[in-house]
């Protein structure tokens, strides 16, 4: 860490120097513009940049199916607005993968293609994009996704299962949307501002939709259960249906600490989240007895029991947002 004195000119002009090394690095020298970025007790400073957007360029020569899916997913979060994957030749597979990618991710467009390349770009300006609108968003489908798995179950609908499955995609864009920003926001402290968020609230957001983007899944692999596993008894039908309410009841708790400007109300409503997983635990416990008390095939019980860990786990992620609220209602340093 460097220090450097405030001096004072002209009688009211607080001035001070930069380090050398980091303005050399950054290429700062004479007549270069700075911003500045004020958050509350701390001053930022960046290079003013005169590139408008960020182009990235990946060779996709030996990538296929899931890794160049993961790829174009990657260079997206990462936060290039100008994306070219180039090839000696793109095959007619790789832009299959690559149109399904794009239609996966918020914003993302096809603006030209060659036999050696294909150019995308994101075309959304960040400052138009809402975290709280994305995470709420995200919460919704979420929860209607858990709890429509869950029916699925209880009422043996193949094709509302079916439907689950493929909301979880829905889910996924909204993630990664969330991702690229709060990258953003690490990278450029005037991106922050842009979206009208301090970078704790942003970090508070990120965490908070990935729990939901795991309960997301988890409804997908309840759903796919589902759709495997013949007529339960009622009774275990029954309290699965309590194991959800409860689950369900810590996520909804938990995320509305989150989003509670009053800090003693999210204080309040973030410990209930939190003692509410003991009810969570406790209807786990009396499934288990059931399923074990009934003479189900091996196969069925073994399914019931990855969709009690399912829901068990998704109201632990409801746990991991109450902690997320906790931090963000506690006192400031």
């Amino acid at each position: 860490m460097e220090t450097r004195k405030v001096q004072v000119t002209g009688g009211s002009t607080f001035t001070v120097s930069l380090p050398k090394d980091w303005a050399t690095d950054n290429g700062v020298s004479g007549g270069s513009v700075v911003e500045f970025h004020p958050e509350e007790e701390a001053l930022l400073l960046t290079p003013q940049s005169d590139e408008e957007k960020i182009e990235g360029t990946l060779d996709i020569g030996d990538l296929a199916d899931q890794e160049l899916m993961r790829a174009v997913v990657t260079m997206y979060v990462s936060g290039f607005d100008i994306i070219t994957l180039q090839s000696a030749r793109v095959t007619a597979a790789q832009r299959r993968t690559i149109r399904d990618a794009v239609q996966s991710l918020v914003g993302l467009e096809v603006i030209g293609e060659t036999s050696e390349r294909v150019r995308l770009q994101d075309l959304l300006d960040s400052s138009e994009l809402s975290l709280h609108n994305a995470i709420t968003r995200m919460r919704l489908v979420a929860t209607t996704m858990l709890a429509d798995s869950v029916a699925a179950l209880v009422e043996d609908d193949d094709d509302l299962a079916a439907d689950v499955v493929q909301r979880d995609d829905d889910v996924d864009r909204l993630w990664s949307m969330v991702s690229r920003v709060f990258r953003s926001v690490l990278r450029d402290p005037g991106a922050a501002a842009d979206i009208g968020l301090d970078r704790e609230t942003c970090f508070d957001y990120h965490s908070s939709a990935r729990q939901l983007e795991r309960v997301a899944d988890h409804a997908a692999k309840i759903s796919s259960h589902a759709r495997a596993l013949d007529e339960m008894p009622a009774d275990a039908a029954a309290v699965i249906e309590e194991l959800h309410a409860a689950a369900e009841g810590v996520i909804e708790t938990a995320m509305d600490a989150l989003l509670e400007a009053d800090s003693e109300a999210a204080t309040r409503m973030a410990n209930d989240a939190r003692r509410r997983i003991e009810d969570v635990d406790e209807r786990a416990r009396e499934v288990d007895s059931l399923v074990r008390g009934h003479e189900l095939d091996p196969q069925q019980a073994q399914l019931l029991g990855l969709v009690v860990d399912s829901l068990t786990r998704a109201g632990d992620y409801g746990g991991n947002v109450a902690e997320t609220a906790l931090q963000n209602a506690a006192p400031k340093p």
